[in-house]
């Protein structure tokens, strides 16, 4: 207080009285500046930050980013310089709302200060991101349970008076205590200098120096991982063999990407920028955009492939498959609107995709009805076109959960070239209720179709029906004994399994009626002359040759369907010459130089039906000399009549 306000507080009551009031006018010049409590508290909080402050300075000529001693060595002194730069911002807002002089002259003294501590503290920032690339590693980072951020009282607490770590210098030991992690101990350090940056009004050149490092770090990351950015044209120009590695490249490193590269920088940011999600947000999305756009964007390029064929469908499913799994992490990851664009760049590769797998499925379909092949197979064995077909649609079953989805929303366009005949009963529709289901059914339905008109290459009618059984077995069995027994179902099995023993039964018909005509009708009481029974045993004995040898050419390459013919041929054939031969042959002798009539026993048409279906056509020669020298027959320990 002036001392002459004192003065007229003390003075005596008479004293006061008998002198007039001074006048304001009269003081020619201003009272002196008045020094209040809090006025002195901040002054001396300044000095204070000013001793603490200077000591770190960073000198003008130094380079921007130049290597110092660090000022997060010691716990204790970076505690308190942070405890300063704080202070120093409540002095500076004190000055401000003063409004002396004397206050505006300490607020440019504060703010030089300021100036000064927010340089040391970008170094720091930088100088902590750099020496600790491999404890800030995203792997580590993306380690952590959540993405929840250390609170700021974890860092408070690091820096107590007995903890004194090492955790700044590139080649310095971290020594952490109390089961921190050096990454743990690098984040807190970092959250701590951002907040302090931020709240100061710095969090421009904090995030410059963040989105400097981080970004460059993910930058080396995926290149190592082998990630190009590669437009569409450049794409185009290449040999599939060559985007064929590509896209294997690319399927490793997304899922790495995802997983661990984007997670990484998704909670380091968090943790760094705790206090201001807005910023946490906006940091992260400059870091990763770029990078996961062109991530994201490379199966769409593929999808646009303009030479993608039907064999190449398993690797763009490939593509589909991995978006779609990571499509949670995706979405959450990249889960503000500062992401939107990575999540429509990864959406509108599953749409392209799912594009180009129709587009394909559909040309694949056309390339079975267009098949030209003219060359039957030998023996009637299993076609070609049978064993790619059904080997490619077991295959997609391994991607039904990637095929339901694309083919969920489209109708399949049965619109075919193909007789009204087939659709009717039972049609895949019966027994197939999903999208994929159906799709998979008709591919069958029309390869069934293509094997049907083949028939039309063999001569022989029981060639072209052994044909056809071969080749819907081999279709049953590939269905048996996939996932496609699920997708198709019981019903569909039991119809086509029905079916095989059809065209079994039509190839028994027509391959052996010659054979079991020329036997009589088993009639204990009719009696035929030895003239017509003469008659029958050559007319039998000329059939099972003509049979047999032809048909030890022909093939059954499922044994159990092989076995099932030959036991059903023997139960027909067998018996009924059996009856034959016991009641007739006691007719006919053996006579020297002629050609004996009862050639065959019972016993030797079971041993020579083992031969059948094998598709060497040895036996073949060996059934010719018989003909010409009964003899040879005794070789194969045959009994002769």
């Amino acid at each position: 207080m002036p001392s002459k306000g004192m003065s007229i507080v003390f003075m005596s009551p008479s004293r006061a009285s008998s002198s007039p009031p001074p006048s304001p006018l009269r003081n020619s010049s201003p009272p002196a500046p008045r020094q209040t409590f809090s006025s002195s508290m901040k002054a001396e909080n300044l000095d204070i930050a000013e001793s603490i402050i200077t000591k770190w300075s960073v000198e003008e000529r130094s380079s921007n980013f130049c290597k110092l001693s660090s000022l997060f060595t010691n716990r204790r002194e970076a505690k308190d310089y942070l405890q300063s730069v704080k202070d120093l911002q409540a002095a500076m807002h004190f000055f401000v709302s003063d409004g002396l002089s004397s206050s505006s002259q300490q607020l440019v003294r504060a703010q030089n200060l300021m100036q000064n501590a927010m340089k040391r503290l970008e170094r720091e920032f930088y100088q902590i991101l750099s020496s600790n690339r491999s404890n800030l590693d995203p792997e580590s980072v993306s380690s952590r349970s959540s993405r929840a951020s250390a609170s700021i009282s974890d860092f408070e607490d690091d820096y107590s008076d007995e903890d004194d770590i090492n955790v700044a210098g590139g080649d310095s030991v971290h020594k952490v205590v109390a089961g921190d992690s050096a990454s743990e101990v690098a984040m807190a350090d970092l959250q701590a200098i951002a907040d302090t940056m931020i709240s100061s009004g710095y969090s421009k050149e904090c995030l410059k120096v963040y989105k400097l490092v981080r970004k460059s770090i993910l930058d080396e990351s995926l290149y190592y991982l082998g990630v190009e950015k590669l437009s569409l044209s450049q794409i185009q120009k290449l040999d599939w063999d060559v985007v064929d590695v590509k896209i294997k490249s690319w399927l490793n490193a997304v899922k790495v990407a995802v997983k661990t590269l984007f997670l990484g920088e998704r909670i380091l940011c968090d943790v760094v920028f705790s206090t201001s999600p807005k910023i946490s947000e906006s940091c992260f999305a400059e870091i990763t955009r770029e990078n996961a756009v062109t991530l994201f964007g490379f199966p769409e390029h593929v999808a646009k492939y303009k030479k993608l064929t039907p064999e190449k469908l398993f690797r763009v499913l490939d593509l589909y498959d991995s978006i779609s799994e990571l499509w949670p992490e995706t979405e959450s990851i990249f889960s503000s609107d500062s992401g939107s664009a990575v999540r429509s760049q990864a959406v509108n590769s599953l749409v392209r995709l799912g594009e180009a797998v129709r587009a394909m499925l559909s040309e694949f379909e056309a390339a079975i009805q267009k098949d030209g092949s003219k060359t039957p197979v030998q023996g009637g064995g299993v076609h070609p076109l049978t064993r790619y077909v059904m080997n490619y649609v077991v295959f997609l079953c391994d991607y039904s959960g990637s095929l339901s989805d694309v083919l969920a929303d489209s109708a399949l366009n049965t619109q075919s070239p193909l007789p009204e005949s087939y659709f009717s009963s039972p049609t895949p529709y019966d027994c197939c209720t999903s999208a994929l289901s159906v799709r998979l059914a008709w591919l069958i339905l029309v390869l069934l179709c293509k094997l049907d008109g083949k028939v039309e290459q063999y001569k022989d009618v029981a060639l072209s029906y052994l044909f056809l059984a071969n080749n819907l077995n081999y279709v049953v069995s590939k269905v048996c004994s996939s996932s496609l027994k699920l997708l198709l179902g019981d019903e569909w099995i039991e119809s086509h399994e029905a079916k095989v023993k059809q065209y079994a039964a039509n190839y028994e018909r027509m391959g052996w009626s010659k054979v079991m005509s020329s036997l009589p009708e088993a009639d204990p009481a009719a009696e035929i002359p030895r003239q017509e029974a003469r008659e029958c045993f050559r007319s039998f004995n000329s059939g099972f040759e003509e049979a047999y040898r032809k048909q030890t050419s022909w093939v059954v390459p499922d044994p159990k369907l092989r076995d099932e013919i030959k036991v059903s041929l023997a139960k027909k054939l067998v018996p009924a010459y059996t009856s034959f031969y016991e009641e007739y042959r006691w007719l006919f002798g053996r006579e020297a130089g002629v050609e004996p009539v009862v050639r065959y026993a019972p016993d030797d048409l079971g041993n020579y039906l083992s031969d059948l279906f094998y598709g060497t056509g040895a036996a073949s020669s060996v059934s010719s000399s018989v003909c010409s020298s009964p003899s040879s027959w005794q070789s194969r320990g045959r009994k002769v009549r």
